[in-house]
């Protein structure tokens, strides 16, 4: 068992798109899949599987999923075949008993997972599994299960919340070289600043900080996955930003990392 303690990452993933682009945000993922400790495996809290309960994928090989219509057949062409890892899957289902943490055996692999991956990690050659949002939860709950997640950074497992912390696709700009909006601009700023003071208090409660955010996190579901990751944040624990930018005018493509500072 790996003894290093794994970093932990937030992705802005947003289109499907990026996944056959050679921009800014698509080399950083390259240069972290080549940088980081080597994963023996890979969860990622996706902002794409929404469910009533919290699930913990368990197939043992996860299907592509394309969870997007109207975008090139191109994209429907790639696959990512990695393996699953249905032992951790039952780890993991066990340890977090306390918050009804389920497994399910025929979900795959959406895109805010393969889509990231496939630059990360091109190979596909270290299992991946998938966690579930429930909407219906509050962001009090899903920071307590990342805070019961981080026992897996200890045994060399990679844990990924991909969302986008800006998401508002009732106002993108499909044009590639779209001009941010101020709103997104000024929401993208002040999570920036929240995460750097660690304001877990604001992090949670964040409609009140700025007018923007309501335009910001117009619903929950890209938001929700950021905040498993600053659960699992320790008083040891630097955090960085891996890539900032926003996409399409109105999704921010903000990327940070946590990692422990040894002393």
């Amino acid at each position: 068992m790996n003894n290093m303690k794994m970093p932990a990452l937030f992705i802005g993933h947003g289109s499907p798109m990026n996944v056959l682009y050679d921009n800014s945000y698509t080399k950083h993922l390259h240069k972290l899949g080549k940088e980081l400790p080597l994963p023996k495996a890979i969860l990622v809290v996706s902002a794409h599987w929404m469910t009533n309960g919290t699930y913990i994928s368990a197939s043992t090989k996860p299907e592509t999923i394309y969870d997007f219509y109207g975008f090139p057949d191109e994209l429907f062409n790639i696959i990512y075949p990695c393996i699953g890892s249905p032992e951790i899957a039952e780890l993991i289902a066990e340890k977090l008993k306390d918050f009804n943490v389920k497994t399910d055996k025929n979900y795959g692999l959406d895109h805010a997972s393969w889509a990231v991956l496939k630059h990360m990690y091109p190979d596909a050659n270290i299992p991946v599994l998938e966690m579930s949002i429930d909407l219906n939860k509050s962001f009090q709950y899903h920071y307590d299960v990342g805070k019961a997640l981080n026992f897996l950074r200890d045994e060399g497992v990679l844990i990924i919340g991909s969302g986008n912390l800006v998401h508002n696709l009732r106002r993108v700009d499909f044009n590639d070289d779209a001009s941010p909006f101020d709103w997104a601009t000024e929401s993208d700023e002040v999570f920036k600043k929240l995460l750097l003071e660690k304001d877990i208090e604001k992090l949670l409660n964040p409609f009140p900080v700025s007018k923007s955010i309501s335009l910001a996190i117009p619903t929950p579901d890209h938001y929700i996955p950021m905040l498993y990751i600053i659960g699992m944040m320790k008083d040891n624990d630097q955090l960085s930003f891996t890539h900032e930018g926003i996409q399409n005018g109105s999704v921010s493509m903000r990327c940070f990392m946590i990692i422990e500072q040894l002393k």
